[in-house]
């Protein structure tokens, strides 16, 4: 029997697989990276294993899809905080800037302020 740490710790191994595939399928296919968001945060639910702060940036709490900015997100840089607006289903939320530093641009590299 594998102890409760052991099973998180897998699960969050397969949270971040499943939103590097969300990222990598969101141009050919945006539904399929909603279902990967979708998987990532029924295991974590199921394990109870926390999301990390780094991928809830990435995807809408109230939608359920993969953000991304310039194709679905509008970011504004507000001083400390970035306000991060999901343009499917119009939901906004903040994030610090530390935090938003860490995320992916368009292209790739990191977001700079």
């Amino acid at each position: 029997m594998v102890s409760k740490n052991r099973r998180r710790e897998i699960a969050l191994e397969r949270i971040y697989r499943l939103f590097e595939l969300a990222e990598k399928e969101f141009g050919e296919s945006p539904g399929r990276s909603r279902r990967y968001v979708e998987l990532a945060r029924n295991l974590g639910m199921r394990n109870k294993a926390v999301i990390p702060k780094e991928l809830k940036a990435k995807f809408c709490k109230r939608c359920g899809s993969f953000l991304k900015k310039g194709k679905n997100a509008e970011w504004r840089d507000l001083g400390k905080l970035v306000a991060i607006k999901c343009l499917e289903c119009g939901f906004s939320f903040k994030k610090g800037k530390a935090l938003a530093g860490k995320l992916d641009g368009p292209e790739g590299e990191s977001i700079k302020f």
